[in-house]
């Protein structure tokens, strides 16, 4: 039997909600990223890590928020929290790998195909070991080519993300850059739940409206996420290379200043008579 799906229960609500919050992490990881380009080696490693921390705390926020609307209307949901913590490491460990590799590597082609791939494999396993952490009396099937079509969405969202990371400079073009991906990254999501279907078992029909509901048993989960976001958005506000860049004056090349000709300088003619005043009654050394 199929089960009904609804992934909008509460409206537009989850959909916009979810959408700030991966534009959000977005936001705070290509600026975290782009500081490391401004930091001595001793603090890139830092920026970059509290960079993937950022972008795959958002992803996995904006997932869970999408998910609270989500309900099969013939059976109630569980999550099983060991799975879904699961799902929040490996966004954070996959896009950590994506974005050390341009972060030390820099925006060349190979680095920005090997890196977005990385990570956007790491986004799309995120979404579908998070669907894997679902419980109830059915199981998801999958439309193979949507599938593809939303896994290429998150390679190609990731590559252009990392691009910007490194590439785009200023505010504004920041900002920019994370609106886009949180459209990505939502387009990734929804996507993904175009492809599913749900098969139910026997004898869960009928059986809605027992245990939580998904917002009351995501809410809780949520809670530290969103906490470490708060707290590196405290952080990007207090550095003011992490907003505005490096300043106009740094960017300059220092001024050349000429170097002055050397000239020759010869020893002064020196002799008794020059350092000595003439005595009385002998002769200038003009008259020898």
């Amino acid at each position: 039997m199929h089960g009904t799906v609804d992934g909008f229960s509460y409206g537009l609500v989850t959909p916009v909600a979810a959408f700030i919050m991966a534009c959000l992490g977005g936001a705070l990881g290509l600026r975290c990223t782009a500081r490391s380009v401004l930091s001595g080696r001793s603090f890139k490693a830092a920026w970059l890590a509290l960079g993937a921390t950022s972008i795959g705390s958002g992803i996995w926020t904006m997932h869970f928020i999408a998910m609270m609307g989500f309900s099969v209307h013939e059976a109630p949901l569980g999550y099983d929290r060991g799975i879904t913590f699961a799902s929040l490491v490996v966004a954070i460990v996959m896009v950590g790998i994506g974005i050390f590799i341009v972060g030390y590597r820099g925006a060349t082609p190979m680095a920005l195909v090997t890196g977005g791939t990385i990570t956007g494999l790491g986004v799309a396993t995120m979404h579908y070991l998070g669907m894997a952490g679902i419980k109830m009396n059915g199981e998801f099937e999958y439309n193979t080519f949507v599938v593809g079509v939303s896994v290429v969405i998150a390679v190609v969202a990731a590559t252009a993300a990392l691009w910007a990371a490194v590439s785009v400079h200023g505010f504004m073009a920041s900002l920019v850059a994370s609106l886009v991906m949180g459209v990505a990254v939502s387009g990734m999501h929804y996507t993904g739940m175009a492809a599913l279907t749900v098969q139910l078992h026997g004898g869960a029909a009928g059986t809605s409206g027992g245990g939580e509901s998904p917002a009351a048993l995501l809410a809780p989960m949520l809670i530290g996420p969103v906490a470490f976001l708060v707290l590196a958005g405290v952080v990007v506000m207090f550095d003011p290379l992490v907003v505005m860049g490096k300043p106009e004056w740094q960017k300059r090349p220092p001024r050349q200043i000429p170097t002055p000709r050397h000239r020759p300088s010869f020893p002064e003619r020196t002799s008794w008579a020059a350092s000595e005043p003439p005595r009385e009654g002998s002769a200038s050394p003009h008259d020898w």
